[in-house]
C-alpha cells in the first residue's frame, strides 16, 4: 500500500530543514572554516583574534561556517553574535556585548553609549578572555552605525589592555569612512556559489538526515536540484525539500513524487524572491521591475536610459545597482554583440511573471 497510515510521516527528523539548522558536518566550506579558524586560533592563546570579512552571495555557507567555528571557540572567548537586520543600531549592537559580558542585559534607560562601552571595557579587563564580535549581515546597520561600532572596537586597546576580534558578514563590498577604513584592516574570506555536484551533496546529506530512506523518488530529488541550480540559492532546495515532504504527507503518500514538487515550486520561489526583493531600496526595485517588464533581449544600455528618464540617475549608481541584482542571483550579466560594438546583456534568472507579482505583493 502507497498510502500513510494517520500517524505516520516521511520525516525523520524535520528541524533538519529548519533555516537556522546547522549540520554536525559542513560540507564543501572546508577551505573558508580552516581559514576562519586560523584567523581565530589566537583566542586560544588568550590573544587577539585576525579581524576577518566573510564575503560572497546569498546562501552560499558564510553564516554556517561562522557559527561552526565558534562553537569549537566557545570555551575560549567571550562570544557575540549579533544578526544585524535585528539590531540596527550603534546601541543596540552594544547591548548584545554587554549582555555576553556581564550575564544580563544593560538597563533600559539611563546609560549611554559611551557608559556602556566603558562597562564592556572594564568586564573584559576582569574576565581576562578575548572579545569576538561577530556582525552578521552587516550591511543591514543603520547609516553610520558600522563606522562607529568598528572604530570603538578597533581603538578599545589603545586605553585598556584587551583583545578584541571582529568578524562581518556580508553580500556587499563594505564602504567605510577615511577614520574607520584607517584602521580596518581584516583578512577576506571569499565564498563563492556552490556547483551543481555540490548542491547535489548538500541535499543529499539533508535528506539523509531529515527522511526516512527511500521516500523521495530520484526525479523529484533531480528537479529539486535543478531548480536550486537555477537560482544559486540552496536555503531554496532545503525549502523544496520540506515542502515536498509535506505535500507528499498531505496526499496521504510513502512517498515524494514529482507532482509534489511542481506543486510546491511557484509559491516557494515567491516566498524566496520576497526576501531577496526586501533588501532591496525602491531604485534597486524599480530597475529590477524594468528588467522584468521588457520582452525579448535586455540590454544594460536599454535600462539605463530608462532608468535615467524616470528618476535621473548616475550611470555609476546604475552600474552598482546591476552589480547587485546579479549578486543577489536575480539576474545574470553576460557581455554579447550589438551592432559592430559589444554591450552588457542582462539575462532573467526567473520567470517573468512570477518576479512581477513578487515585487508586487514584496
Amino acid at each position: 500500500m502507497n498510502f500513510l497510515w494517520r500517524d505516520e510521516t516521511l520525516f525523520r527528523d524535520e528541524s533538519v530543514f529548519d533555516p537556522e539548522y546547522i549540520p554536525e558536518t559542513l560540507i564543501h566550506r572546508e577551505r573558508q572554516m580552516m581559514a576562519l579558524a586560523m584567523n581565530l586560533r589566537p583566542a586560544l592563546r588568550n590573544s587577539s583574534p585576525i579581524h576577518t570579512i566573510l564575503f560572497g552571495p546569498p546562501a552560499t555557507g558564510k553564516t554556517s561556517t561562522l557559527r561552526t567555528i565558534l562553537r569549537e571557540i566557545d570555551d575560549h572567548a567571550i562570544i557575540t553574535y549579533v544578526r544585524c537586520p535585528l539590531a540596527r543600531t550603534s546601541y543596540r549592537v552594544f547591548s548584545r556585548i554587554f549582555e555576553r559580558v556581564y550575564g544580563y542585559p544593560p538597563p533600559h534607560t539611563g546609560i549611554s553609549i559611551a557608559r556602556m562601552y566603558e562597562l564592556i571595557c572594564e568586564g573584559l579587563l576582569e574576565r581576562n578572555k578575548p572579545l569576538i564580535v561577530a556582525l552578521d549581515d552587516f550591511n543591514f546597520l543603520e547609516r553610520d552605525a558600522g563606522n562607529e561600532i568598528l572604530y570603538a572596537l578597533l581603538k578599545a586597546h589603545e586605553e585598556y589592555s584587551i583583545r578584541i576580534g571582529i568578524i562581518l558578514v556580508t553580500t556587499e563590498r563594505i564602504e567605510l569612512d577615511e577614520k574607520t577604513g584607517a584602521v580596518f584592516h581584516p583578512d577576506e574570506i571569499y565564498f563563492p556559489l556552490y556547483d551543481e555536484d555540490e548542491i547535489r551533496d548538500i541535499l543529499l546529506q539533508r535528506i539523509r538526515l531529515g527522511f526516512y530512506d527511500g521516500v523521495i523518488a530520484d526525479e523529484a530529488f533531480e528537479r529539486i536540484v535543478e531548480l536550486t541550480a537555477r537560482t544559486s540559492d540552496l536555503r531554496f532546495g532545503i525549502y523544496l525539500l520540506r515542502m515536498s515532504g509535506i505535500e507528499a504527507e498531505r496526499r496521504a503518500s510513502r512517498r515524494i513524487e514529482l507532482r509534489d514538487v511542481e506543486m510546491v515550486y511557484e509559491g516557494g520561489a515567491r516566498v524566496f524572491l520576497a526576501k531577496s526583493i526586501s533588501a532591496l531600496n525602491s531604485d534597486e526595485r524599480e530597475a529590477l521591475k524594468i528588467i522584468y517588464s521588457i520582452e525579448g533581449d535586455v540590454n544594460s544600455g536599454d535600462i539605463y536610459r530608462i532608468l535615467k528618464a524616470e528618476v535621473n540617475m548616475g550611470y555609476t549608481r546604475f552600474y552598482e545597482i546591476i552589480n547587485k541584482l546579479e549578486r543577489l542571483r536575480l539576474i545574470d550579466v553576460v557581455m554579447g554583440k550589438k551592432g559592430r560594438g559589444r554591450t552588457r546583456y542582462i539575462i532573467r534568472r526567473y520567470d517573468r511573471e512570477l518576479m512581477l507579482k513578487a515585487l508586487m505583493e514584496g
